[in-house]
């Protein structure tokens, strides 16, 4: 029998993975008041698989980090009590074998919340549906002075994700959010050394990522970038050469891996059609000597096409391991899989539509649907 890609084994620097099936970040909105709560040990543990890796959802690296209440209760690390309760979790994930990143981000101007978010622009997210329908928060354009108290809080909230535990970060620096707003010169309008040029539209997130490598090493590197998106009204006039340039300034960094958006995906964040094939990250791949991971809109086969062709060394599932928290298992036998509930994405309850979905072998309790 010819062996399954996604179930093949594979070396990202110091880690063994015995498949490459990720669990992809995804906030889940459950943890009160910016603290991780116990019930995620469960939620993780779940999708914890001996020689498995595992992302975090989004975690703040500064109370100013937060934002959109249509998304609440996203969980931090930026103070010591939040480091003790990721700790019995990180733990939790550890004993089951997997390895565990976690992702750390900053929303910028993608607030609606009581405060002034701060951005590369004085310009606010316009309301669409694919925003959350919101409205959101004028922001307010960072200084070049205020710029390296932001790198600093990256940094912060990195050393503490490795006192928690975690084997490394994944800075978020896609999706529309603060490090995107920088890159992409559909919002950054800035005159100074932050603006203009690609190379300085880049220079922030490429300053956040030296100082993330410089405290904790680029061995525990990995980040994330949506170049082809529009996520949150954040597009570029040219995604190929960001994608390109992002991807060979990495790899002069030595990080460990880089977490790419399908540009497929780009175009449902954007309310368009869903689907993969066009692998137009090639680029990137040829550019970055690094682990590439790739997610969006991926199934079994589409995963299986990725790692056969080497296309990508990793397939980051979301929806489907949320709904599916044994989703390796189930790829391993091409066994049929739950529908995920998407109106329980971003409820705050910690059971229903976050640990009840069945396993192999368990009857379905409502949530899960079989298709």
């Amino acid at each position: 029998m010819e062996p399954i890609p996604l179930m093949t084994p594979y070396q990202m620097g110091p880690f063994e993975f015995s498949h490459r099936v990720v669990l992809a970040p995804m906030t889940r909105s459950r943890s009160y008041g910016n603290f991780p709560q116990p019930h995620a040990i469960r939620y993780y543990t779940q999708r914890a698989t001996e020689g498995g890796l595992l992302i975090s959802e989004a975690t703040g690296v500064s109370a100013d980090a937060q934002g959109m209440s249509a998304i609440p209760h996203t969980p931090g690390i930026w103070t010591k009590d939040q480091v003790q309760a990721w700790r019995p979790i990180v733990d939790a994930v550890h004993a089951k074998g997997a390895t565990f990143f976690c992702q750390i981000w900053h929303v910028g101007r993608a607030s609606d919340m009581q405060q002034e978010p701060i951005s590369s622009t004085d310009k606010p997210i316009e309301r669409t549906p694919q925003n959350y329908s919101m409205d959101f928060s004028t922001p307010r354009s960072l200084t070049e002075e205020e710029i390296p108290d932001v790198v600093n809080q990256f940094r912060i909230a990195a050393r503490n994700a490795l006192e928690a535990g975690f084997d490394g970060v994944e800075l978020h620096a896609g999706n529309g959010y603060l490090l995107d707003q920088f890159m992409k010169d559909g919002v950054n309008d800035r005159a100074d050394g932050y603006g203009g040029s690609l190379e300085n539209r880049c220079r922030f997130t490429l300053e956040v990522v030296d100082a993330v490598s410089n405290q904790i090493g680029p061995y525990c590197v990995g980040v994330r970038l949506s170049p082809y998106s529009g996520c949150l009204g954040c597009r570029d006039s040219d995604p190929d050469e960001l994608a390109v340039y992002m991807a060979r300034e990495l790899n002069r960094r030595d990080i460990l891996y880089l977490n790419v958006v399908e540009p497929e995906m780009a175009w449902e964040y954007d309310g368009g059609a869903l689907g993969v094939g066009h692998h137009r990250l090639q680029a990137m791949r040829d550019t970055f000597d690094g682990t590439l991971m790739v997610g969006g809109g991926y199934g079994r086969e589409e995963g299986n096409c990725a790692i056969a062709e080497e296309y990508a060394d990793l397939v980051a599932y979301g929806r489907l391991f949320l709904a599916n928290p044994d989703l390796p298992e189930r790829f391993r036998r091409n066994a049929p899989l739950n529908k995920y509930n998407r109106a329980t994405f971003y409820t705050d309850d910690p059971v229903v539509g976050y640990t009840d979905y069945p396993f192999l072998g368990q009857t379905s309790k409502g949530n899960g649907v079989i298709y």
